[in-house]
């Protein structure tokens, strides 16, 4: 058994797009559109096959997104290295993302560093 995919439904779908391309390497394919429920979503494939659907609808909540809430709350990315990590960071960093915690080794081994991404969703960089 495998996950076949992660949905998270975004504002900007293009410029959520454009982020997940632009700093995790993804690939995306062609905008699927149904034009009864306005609905539009991309499937954004990565390095290792893991597949993230953002998706798109008139009627959406937009509640705040706490980092200490119940349910789904980080998406991982391993970078591979620990310079990467850094690398990684800094530059989102420098473009304006805010950097919560790292880079750092944790408690349990991990070396990582946590940003709020795109639309305020939190995002673990590790090796």
């Amino acid at each position: 058994m495998k996950i076949e995919h992660i949905a998270m439904y975004v504002e900007d779908l293009e410029k959520a797009k454009d982020f997940f391309i632009k700093y995790f390497g993804a690939t995306s394919n062609d905008c699927y559109h149904n034009k009864n429920t306005n609905f539009r979503s991309y499937f954004l494939t990565f390095d290792d096959g893991a597949r993230l659907e953002i998706m798109n609808k008139p009627q959406m909540e937009n509640g705040e997104k706490t980092l200490t809430r119940t349910g789904y709350i980080h998406i991982a990315f391993s970078v591979g290295s620990m310079e990467k990590v850094n690398e990684l960071t800094s530059k989102l960093k420098s473009d304006g993302y805010e950097v919560i915690s790292g880079p750092r080794t944790t408690g349990d081994g991990y070396y990582e560093s946590c940003i709020i991404g795109i639309e305020d969703n939190q995002i673990e960089i590790t090796v």
